[in-house]
């Protein structure tokens, strides 16, 4: 599906090191792998060095990185200060926010007008003008909104449709005497939670049951994230193709002035990092308050520290433009 970026000859990206393991096969301290990806907060004048000149456009994961990760993934609410934050970059910069959630869920917990969002990590986007460089226009789907605003939908998975909710249908059935397991329909993709399951033994009966219902499923992949199972289409689409994609129908057709920057926790942001290093200029930035590799350049360690970093960044862009102004 395309979206292949290419590497930039003139890179400010730093040099990908994976966190190393230790003696005992451990990961090394916080302190030392904060030396391969230091914090983008405390050192936020050398993130931004380059930046004068350029066109900054902001995306951001939702779960553990705009909002905490919580037992129930229907109260994952975010903090009004992060709202506010998150409006002002918004103002500064072209922002949007990539979810592995329904993109409608995403909007109803952070309910910004002025940001972009792409849910089922990145196979459900809906801009106004969609993207000349979509390689099957087929999945691009013209349409008007509720308001009356024409829109294109981009939907890489839609054929899946059908399926997924069968899918849904069989888990819901089949984990019910999981006691604290649930099962997210995401449209695009499903999740399911297994935070709240307290036995350990009910958690591999989860996952060996998960396991067992798909195989009649090849088209489906499994993968795991935090105290979750995504099961998920076989597409090439990831949520690096749909950095790429957002920002071609930003007006970014090539890299030469452009600065991505994406902040996020989970497994599947490593592929936005990935993309971002490709181009060879750009901020990738993990935020954990663990050691563990990542593509990243630069860390956070939570949702505190995304808080005040976006603060930060809204108030260098009005900086900036009072220079200039």
């Amino acid at each position: 599906m395309g979206y292949l970026s290419q590497p930039s000859e003139h890179s400010n990206v730093k040099p990908v090191s994976l966190a190393k393991m230790d003696e005992n096969g451990e990961l090394c301290s916080y302190a030392s792998w904060l030396g391969k990806h230091p914090s983008a907060l405390d050192n936020f004048d050398e993130v931004m060095s380059i930046a004068e000149g350029k066109e900054i456009v902001v995306f951001l994961d939702y779960d553990g990185t705009l909002s905490p990760i919580v037992d129930d993934p229907d109260k994952a609410y975010m903090s009004d200060a992060m709202r506010a934050a998150v409006r002002e970059v918004a103002y500064c910069f072209p922002t949007a926010i990539v979810s592995g959630r329904r993109k409608d869920k995403v909007y109803e917990f952070v309910k910004l007008k002025n940001v972009r969002y792409a849910g089922s990590h990145g196979m459900d986007i809906s801009t106004p003008l969609g993207s000349s460089k979509c390689e099957d226009q087929k999945h691009q789907i013209k349409a008007v909104d509720e308001k009356g605003n024409h829109v294109v939908h981009f939907h890489p998975a839609k054929e899946f449709l059908p399926t997924i909710q069968e899918i849904i249908k069989v888990l819901k059935e089949n984990t019910r005497r999981i006691k604290g397991s649930m099962i997210e329909d995401n449209m695009f993709c499903v999740t399911v939670h297994y935070r709240c399951v307290k036995n350990e033994e009910d958690v591999s009966a989860l996952r060996e049951m998960v396991e067992s219902i798909m195989k009649p499923y090849p088209s489906f992949h499994i993968s795991r994230g935090r105290k979750v199972m995504e099961i998920r289409p076989n597409v090439n689409w990831d949520k690096g193709r749909a950095l790429m994609y957002l920002l071609d129908t930003l007006g970014f057709d090539n890299f030469n002035n452009v600065l991505p920057m994406y902040l996020g926790d989970d497994k599947t942001d490593e592929d936005a990092f990935k993309v971002i290093r490709n181009i060879g200029r750009g901020f990738p930035i993990v935020v954990s308050s663990i050691a563990k590799e990542t593509e990243a350049s630069y860390s956070l360690r939570g949702p505190s520290d995304v808080l005040a970093f976006l603060i930060r960044l809204a108030k260098w862009k009005k900086n900036l433009s009072q220079k200039r102004g």
